[in-house]
């Protein structure tokens, strides 16, 4: 066996070196916040600084290269996809410090950085997959222990029934996808995805399995019908895990998707486009109208990320260059905005337990600096200008405008003035409506102050640093 076709997994190889030094540094230091047995305990700056260092090890693209008879693959465009997921991973930690940190829950610090960083692991592999069987570990190595994560807040019930809830639907989505894989294999007899578009006629079974393979990655993607699990979910997790699960699980999936659809999906693009533009106007126009009604914050902001996901597949259904792009733009850019939501979010969480709309008034009075950072980001996530979600939603609008889905265009562009009012809604909160009992002034943690200031420069420099946008167009060719 040829053990130099490990090297060019360079980056999974890196993230499994500090996967194995946080597991080795979590058996000599103390797991829990709370407790000092003599040891010392295992804090927050060891997996930030470790998983910070494997990111610039790794940021820089290299030549497109394959291992393994081409199961694994990297190319520029999915090395800048992981970077994207390593760098949302590093904020999370950060915002993570408050919640792991408190006396009362119970909570291994380290076994949430090993999980954390597992499922990170097999969302490289997924992006990096050339074969479905690659493809289906990676995926299977990122749902398993996502579902612990979700029920991790293991003395609250509400997080243990929404790990019940996560795993039975990852259960039931891979079950679908596995299915659909099958049909492929019995019709093509391979799974490598180069080999596959010169092997696929549009047969019945054929459409059986993409209609499979498609719901599958529907649900975890959240896209309307394959979304009933979300508001649950995001609202029973802890809503450090929930600000994960939103961005970076589901900006994975959408790549891996569009890699898939474009690669192995190429001769019957007419039908996956057709199934796809619909589940677009499902996804965006049912998830802003259930999000009107919404008083509980991530709930809202659950059916915020099953419609922003609908936008997200507008790069993909435009088929081009162009709307590959703009897809990695936008979960970039979408990545810093939810998660400066979400960290807000939990915050106030952890300060105050308050967690609806109503307990959001007046929050300018008594914490002007963190009402007007969750202003920042609500206003980027719902497209308004000067911020950098506003050339994101242009962007990918503008791929599948010039793909010919004028009036889908359309439709997304109505929807994204609905959006604005549930994200308005918020801001009116924070800086019109008057509370008798606003909550109290607090100051965050450092670690807080800190993935703060990365999502808010996040939100505002891409927009005037076009060269971003020009660098992931330069790779997106690639793919």
């Amino acid at each position: 066996m040829d053990y130099s076709q490990f090297l060019v997994m360079k980056e999974e190889l890196s993230l499994l070196a500090v996967i194995l030094i946080l597991f080795v540094a979590d058996l000599f230091m103390s797991p829990d916040a709370h407790k000092r047995d003599g040891k010392p305990m295992l804090n927050t700056a060891l997996p930030v600084v470790l998983l910070l260092l494997h990111t610039v090890i790794t940021i820089v693209p290299g030549p497109a290269a394959e291992a393994f008879g081409g199961m694994y693959q990297n190319t520029p465009a999915q090395h800048i996809v992981k970077s994207i997921l390593s760098v949302g991973t590093i904020i999370v930690f950060l915002m993570a410090h408050e919640w792991l940190r408190r006396p009362e829950a119970g909570i291994k610090q380290g076994e949430f950085y090993i999980l954390t960083l597992s499922t990170l692991l097999g969302m490289y592999f997924m992006v990096s997959a050339g074969h479905f069987l690659m493809f289906f570990i990676g995926l299977e190595l990122a749902s398993v222990p996502m579902a612990a994560l979700v029920a991790f807040d293991k003395y609250r019930r509400h997080s243990a029934e929404a790990g019940a809830k996560y795993i039975l639907t990852a259960l039931f989505s891979s079950g679908l996808l596995l299915y659909g894989i099958s049909f492929i294999y019995g019709t093509t007899g391979t799974l490598y995805f180069a080999d596959l578009p010169a092997r696929l006629d549009g047969s019945l079974l054929q459409v059986m399995a993409l209609v499979f393979f498609f719901a599958g990655m529907g649900f975890k993607i959240s896209l309307v019908p394959f979304h009933l699990w979300t508001a649950d979910v995001y609202e029973g997790a802890s809503s450090t895990v929930t600000a994960y699960l939103s961005v970076i699980s589901k900006g994975s999936a959408a790549f891996v998707l569009m890699v898939v659809l474009f690669k192995v999906f190429a001769p019957m693009i007419e039908q996956w486009q057709e199934v796809l533009y619909w589940v677009i106007i499902a996804s965006i126009t049912l998830a802003n109208l259930f999000a009107l009604r919404q008083e509980n914050l991530q709930r809202l902001m659950a059916f915020s990320s099953i419609s922003q996901a609908g936008y997200i597949m507008l790069g993909v259904i435009a088929a081009t260059p162009q709307g590959m792009s703009s897809l990695i733009y936008y979960v970039l850019i979408y990545l810093f905005a939810n998660l400066g939501v979400f960290t807000v979010i939990n915050i106030m969480v952890q300060r105050t337990g308050r967690v609806t709309l109503a307990d959001y008034n007046g929050l300018y009075n008594t914490n002007p600096r963190l009402a007007f950072l969750m202003a920042l980001a609500l206003f980027s996530l719902g497209g308004i200008p000067p911020f950098a979600g506003f050339f994101s939603k242009f962007f990918i609008f503008a791929a599948a405008f010039h793909s010919g889905f004028h009036l889908l265009v359309f439709i997304a562009l109505i929807n994204t003035v609905l959006s604005l009012y549930y994200y308005l809604r918020i801001v009116k909160a924070m800086y019109i409506n008057h509370s008798d009992s606003p909550a109290a002034a607090f100051s965050s943690d450092a670690y807080t102050r800190c993935s703060l200031a990365v999502c808010t420069l996040g939100i505002i420099v891409p927009s005037v640093a076009s060269i971003i946008y020009e660098f992931i167009g330069k790779y997106s060719f690639g793919l």
